[in-house]
């Protein structure tokens, strides 16, 4: 099982719109619904902010995403895919966008978003022995 390190931010900007990814140590869903409160209004002129999470609450596996109404299976879940697949728990990471006015279509938007949460990992992973 891995971890963050540090609470960390990325930005990557694809066909003109921009991704502002962040990372955020958690261990309960209530630190959570913080973090995400905090986001509202926070991004003026952003269009999507989507999330995903992993973590052990009380000895219970938590997972979430949301896609924010981005096309089905192209924000949140990807992030989502990316913390299993890195096996990180107690992680929520969180992309903001701002729309560049070009449609990037499903598998653009996938890559866009993984890449802003990637970013969030890079040199950022512990691994807990």
């Amino acid at each position: 099982m891995n971890r963050i390190i540090d609470n960390k931010d990325s930005q990557v900007s694809i066909k003109r719109s921009k991704f502002l990814g962040f990372a955020f140590y958690v261990d309960n869903e209530k630190k959570v619904s913080e973090i995400l409160q905090s986001f509202e209004g926070k991004y003026k002129g952003a269009v999507h902010t989507v999330y995903a999470y992993r973590l052990k609450e009380s000895g219970v596996l938590r997972e979430k995403f949301d896609n924010d109404k981005e096309p089905v299976g192209s924000a949140g879940q990807p992030i989502l895919y990316l913390l299993q697949k890195k096996d990180i728990m107690n992680c929520l990471i969180v992309v903001v966008r701002y729309f560049g006015g070009v449609l990037l279509g499903t598998g653009g938007l996938v890559r866009a978003y993984t890449t802003a949460a990637q970013g969030t990992l890079e040199d950022n992973v512990k691994t807990d022995v």
